[in-house]
């Protein structure tokens, strides 16, 4: 299903008959379906991208060519393909496909298609029961599958976006072999809109789409062929000559063409900017460098890993909420998803705009760092050696150790690093933010630790 992210307005109704038409997995020829609908592959060779699944001798190669018997588990973003595989193994095999949506169906409609399918397996009639968004299935709905899967009544066809090693009960994930696909490149993404441009099932080249409107298209989709598709087709319904430019896909997905290749310079020149915003304190420009990346469909997972990195590379300890507020972004990020996600992603870029700055967090690593480089890797003191074996009391080691916790301050004198490197510090902490109270903290640790 859509996002949502870059669906205009009055062209929901298009995505929402589309998912509604899966289901059904109408013929091309369906003129009154979706042009997502009507371009859906009809043949293995038609599959655009995923060919590191489609290969020859490939699992699901095998499948889909009738010499499999493997349950599937497809684990992809959205438009990646998994209905159009699922419907294709149907075909291959010649099974009857049945298509369940988690949304709606409940275990009444689970067990009702398991009870059809074993009717048609007394008569020599197999069946393929495709369930989309089985992540969205409670573990009893999932449990409701296993005995039919087990014992082949049907051959379960199931897709989710979320990772079935977390979203699937184990005893189906266990009976069934798991395929990840993966979001389709912009090539891919071009291949699949030129088809749909020329294609008789498609728009049976009736409009001319300039080269810049379909480069927006390709940067919009986010590696998903139906979205573009739903981009396309509503561009195409609006065109009052036929030409499909870059204003008018502008129009009709209400979304600016933002200069930014996700490819070239534009990509490093915005993200460069964006870090560096960050650390300046600009909250308002890092705002400006985010929106352009959300807009011009940039992977919020990438958005998400630079904030985690900024959150401990230019604020570190002056301010150590930060990082919990960057990583649960990424969490939202990967739980939620597009658009409701981009709100975490832009607290998470003001608190750490606005919240104060230290880089003593990398300068403390690459300090220790350089010394292990320069050999300064003397021999760990005994007394801290591993002694849970036979034999550690002999070596003296674990010997003479002082536990920290028996003493009424929780803190001793007592040696913890190689001999060549005591008395050296490597954490310098700043007066700013939270590291104010952290550095006399740190200066009364030191002097007790080493017996001053």
């Amino acid at each position: 299903m859509s996002d949502g992210l870059f669906d205009a307005p009055g062209t929901q109704a298009v995505a929402d008959e589309f998912d509604a038409a899966a289901a059904r997995i109408p013929s091309g020829d369906d003129r009154f379906a979706p042009l997502a609908v009507r371009m859906r592959p009809r043949t293995l060779d038609e599959v655009v991208g995923q060919q590191h699944l489609l290969g020859p001798g490939s699992p699901l190669r095998r499948l889909i060519e009738g010499s499999g018997a493997a349950s599937v588990l497809l684990y992809g973003p959205p438009g990646t393909g998994k209905t159009t595989l699922a419907s294709l193994l149907s075909q291959a095999t010649g099974r009857r496909f049945e298509a369940l949506s988690a949304l709606s169906a409940g275990v009444k409609e689970v067990r009702g298609v398991i009870d059809l399918a074993r009717r048609r397996l007394a008569h020599g009639e197999r069946t393929v029961l495709f369930i989309d968004e089985v992540h969205r299935f409670s573990k009893t709905q999932q449990d409701a599958l296993l005995a039919a899967v087990e014992n082949r009544i049907v051959l379960l066809v199931a897709a989710t976006t979320e990772n079935p090693s977390f979203s699937v009960v184990s005893p189906l994930l266990s009976r069934s072999l798991v395929l990840q696909l993966q979001s389709l490149s912009e090539d891919d993404i071009r291949t699949v809109l030129k088809r749909a441009i020329a294609d008789p099932r498609g728009l049976a080249g009736e409009y001319q789409v300039t080269d810049e409107a379909l480069d927006h298209i390709v940067r919009i989709a986010g590696g998903d062929a139906r979205r573009s598709l739903t981009a396309l087709e509503a561009s195409a319904e609006s065109s009052l000559d036929g030409i499909v430019d870059v204003k008018l896909v502008e129009a009709s997905v209400d979304k600016a063409a933002v200069r930014y290749d996700r490819a070239g310079d534009q990509h490093y020149d915005v993200i460069s900017a964006f870090i560096k915003s960050l650390r300046g304190s600009d909250v308002d420009a890092a705002l400006h460098y985010l929106a352009r990346m959300i807009s011009a469909g940039e992977d919020p997972r990438f958005i998400a890993r630079r904030l985690m990195i900024q959150a401990s590379e230019e604020v570190g300890m002056a301010d150590p909420m930060a990082l919990q507020t960057a990583v649960a972004a990424a969490q939202v990020v990967q739980l939620v998803g597009m658009p409701e996600a981009q709100l975490a992603l832009t607290q998470a870029t003001i608190h750490i705009a606005t919240a104060p700055k230290s880089g003593s967090v990398p300068k403390s690593l690459g300090a220790a760092m350089a010394d292990v480089r320069a050999g300064k890797a003397g021999a760990v003191p005994a007394h801290l050696r591993d002694g849970h074996y036979a034999g550690a009391a002999a070596l003296g080691n674990a010997q003479g150790y002082k536990y920290p916790h028996d003493h009424p301050d929780g803190v001793l004198a007592q040696q913890y690093p190689p001999d060549q490197l005591v008395g050296t510090d490597y954490y310098v902490p700043t007066d700013h933010g939270y590291e104010r109270e952290v550095g006399p903290r740190v200066t009364k640790l030191r002097r007790i630790v080493r017996g001053k």
